[in-house]
């Protein structure tokens, strides 16, 4: 039974991973596209490209019309104004911030997966998830060293990204394992679709060359795909270590910031940068470790029960 327990929540990690890599991958388009679009035209992008996903992800016993037929309304609403909220202001923060000083800000979604889950979820978090969380929130002290320089509207919207993208994680673990995939998948097109439609009004421009095209198609069609991954993991795996896997981002964050576009990173910022990365897999590390111990323990029980003389009725 541990062994189960084991393998499912390392596959819910797995898939957290690949989403959290799609997210960066698209982050990194839509910061391509700064000065060229309006920040709300990008986000509705997402909307637009990530219907291209529906056919791969639909079941056979799963009609289209779930994608606008959700059992649980009031969770759908909520993960599609969640998402909303997320794409637009983490499209802003990237557009005015460096990668990874806007990461540093959003990986503080974590601690505030951590407290809802609890609250709302009552989710057992151990120790060392807490120590995690607050490890990283030092690492984001660090990055910003708020008092010692100028913030602006690019942290404030790395922060409201944060919040977003924690409510819309507990909003998919509320919304339960038997909600239609296409329900639940909707609602992350039909946020940014409405939400961020409704803003680019003022200064939407159509696109212009194939390059701004290709760099829009890969912002949305990836973040959609990521969107989706986050969705079947959320489903695997207790919400608090869904979280954790987005500290890879940084890795993807320093590396584009650096090669793509050519921003350095100052002696502080690494340093904060290091620490965000380490308190995102202080947890994860233990919890594998534990699981292996357990799962040791009980092949070696295994081979005591073998080992002792049966008994005959």
């Amino acid at each position: 039974m541990r062994q189960m327990k084991m393998g499912f929540l390392s596959s819910g990690m797995v898939l957290a991973f690949a989403a959290f890599s799609s997210f960066s991958i698209s982050d990194a388009f839509s910061k391509l596209l700064a000065g060229q679009l309006d920040p709300f035209e990008v986000a509705f992008s997402g909307g637009i490209f990530g219907f291209l996903i529906i056919p791969f992800i639909r079941r056979d016993n799963e009609s289209y019309l779930d994608i606008f037929s959700p059992q649980k309304p009031g969770m759908w609403l909520v993960r599609a104004i969640a998402t909303f909220t997320a794409t637009a202001a983490s499209v802003e923060a990237f557009m005015l911030l460096p990668m990874p000083e806007a990461l540093s800000l959003m990986f503080l979604m974590p601690l505030f997966v951590t407290m809802l889950s609890v609250t709302l979820l009552h989710e057992k978090v151990s120790a060392w998830a807490w120590v995690s969380v607050i490890v990283g929130f030092i690492g984001v002290l660090i990055v910003l060293r708020p008092g010692m320089r100028a913030l602006h509207l690019g942290h404030l919207c790395a922060l409201i990204a944060a919040v977003a993208n924690a409510v819309g994680v507990i909003a998919y673990r509320l919304a339960g394992n038997d909600t239609p995939r296409l329900s639940l998948f909707g609602s992350s097109l039909f946020g940014p679709l409405v939400g961020d439609g409704l803003l680019m009004l003022a200064h939407a421009h159509w696109p212009h060359g194939l390059q701004t095209w290709c760099f829009l198609f890969g912002y949305g069609f990836l973040a959609a795909l990521g969107q989706l991954l986050m969705m079947v993991a959320t489903a695997r795996a207790p919400a608090n270590r869904v979280a954790l896997p987005q500290y890879s981002q940084m890795l993807w964050a320093v590396g584009f910031s650096y090669f793509l576009f050519h921003q350095a990173l100052d002696g502080w910022t690494f340093i904060g940068i290091v620490v965000v990365t380490f308190s995102g897999m202080l947890n994860w590390i233990r919890q594998r470790v534990r699981y292996e111990h357990l799962a040791l323990q009980e092949r070696r029980a295994a081979r005591r029960r073998l080992r002792e003389p049966q008994t005959s009725p």
